[in-house]
């Protein structure tokens, strides 16, 4: 007997199996299922404020079927969205994805489990989702994902513009490579000016496919940051997405603020020095586009500055001083050293 919705291009079938495999992959599996996502909030809280925040991934989707790699575009997706609940001051709670494709495959799963593996970096609940199935919409192998999240803090532990004061160290925590931004100019370099592909292996990095090195999944901060919110050791964050430098750490001042920071200070990702190079860019607009190495910078009292620093570098070097808050001259951002 003929399925009409089938017959339409739509496996309602599909659906059922992907609620299966992720009640089947998370613990928090009684919410799968059910018309809405449950969460309660945690006890102990005097003035509890939700912070929430949803993004996608951008065009760097497209890579993952390029190099036939899904399973970390979900880590992506978890990551765009906690890290910005956290430069609010909030601890994530939990989150919703929604994945739109053409034909629901074994991409989706793969899309599913980076999600999972997100969730779990994050300490986030994974209460819900959507899975739709668009033929007309979208191509069999075409796809988007985006996600959905919410976090919790006191009202009184918001971090604020007033809360960043002249004076205040800028402290960069390292990025994983470029994460989840700039990769449409990444693909105009790599693959249309300079004709590479997913399986390039280039000379400067030698031990990674070009696919494997654009693929790194954004990093995410919960682990590293959660612990200088409880202690209240943070003035303002700053997570360094679309517009890099220039744009996103200015957000976290008032307009009276200005942040001057020395770019010898931190290590030079090998990807970056590729896009440059390739892509013949000079090194001042690539601040303004990608996050050159650190994926969020934060501002603390001086007093607390060696505190945080040994926080942050318990077990490895992810953090270092990189600047300091200023009173405005003219610029938002002052930018300095050799490598300009």
């Amino acid at each position: 007997m003929s399925n009409p919705y089938q017959d339409a291009g739509v496996d309602i079938e599909s659906g059922y199996k992907i609620s299966k495999f992720v009640k089947q992959n998370t613990n928090n599996n009684g919410n799968i299922g059910n018309f809405g996502g449950i969460y309660e909030i945690p006890a102990g809280y005097k003035r509890p404020v939700l912070v929430s925040g949803n993004d996608g991934v951008g065009t760097k989707l497209l890579l993952t079927n390029q190099a036939k790699k899904w399973d970390t575009i979900g880590i992506d997706c978890v990551a765009m969205c906690v890290n910005d609940i956290l430069a609010q001051g909030a601890i994530p709670q939990y989150f919703l994805d929604y994945i739109s494709t053409g034909k629901v495959d074994i991409k989706v799963e793969e899309i599913l489990k980076g999600v999972i593996e997100g969730c779990n970096q994050a300490n986030a609940n994974l209460v819900g989702g959507e899975t739709a199935e668009m033929p007309g919409v979208y191509g069999p192998d075409d796809y988007d994902i985006a996600g959905f999240s919410v976090g919790i803090c006191e009202k009184d532990a918001l971090l604020q513009k007033e809360n960043v004061k002249t004076g205040d160290v800028l402290i960069g925590l390292t990025s994983t490579g470029i994460h989840s931004n700039g990769y449409s100019l990444v693909r105009k370099i790599f693959f249309e000016e300079n004709n590479f592909t997913t399986d390039t292996v280039l000379p400067e990095v030698p031990e990674k496919t070009l696919g494997e090195l654009l693929l790194t999944p954004t990093k995410i901060y919960v682990q590293d940051v959660m612990p200088l919110l409880e202690e209240r050791l943070v003035h303002g964050i700053a997570h360094i997405t679309g517009g890099g430098f220039y744009e996103n750490i200015p957000r976290m001042m008032n307009d009276d603020l200005a942040a001057k920071i020395n770019v010898d200070i931190w290590p030079t990702l090998p990807v970056f020095e590729l896009l440059q190079k390739y892509g013949q860019l000079q090194l001042n607009d690539m601040y303004h586009i990608f996050n050159m190495g650190l994926g969020m910078v934060i501002a603390v009292d001086p007093t607390k500055e060696i505190e945080v620093l040994e926080l942050l570098n318990e077990s490895e070097t992810v953090a270092y001083t990189i600047g300091e808050v200023v009173t405005k001259d003219t610029d938002d951002l002052i930018l300095k050293g050799e490598k300009l």
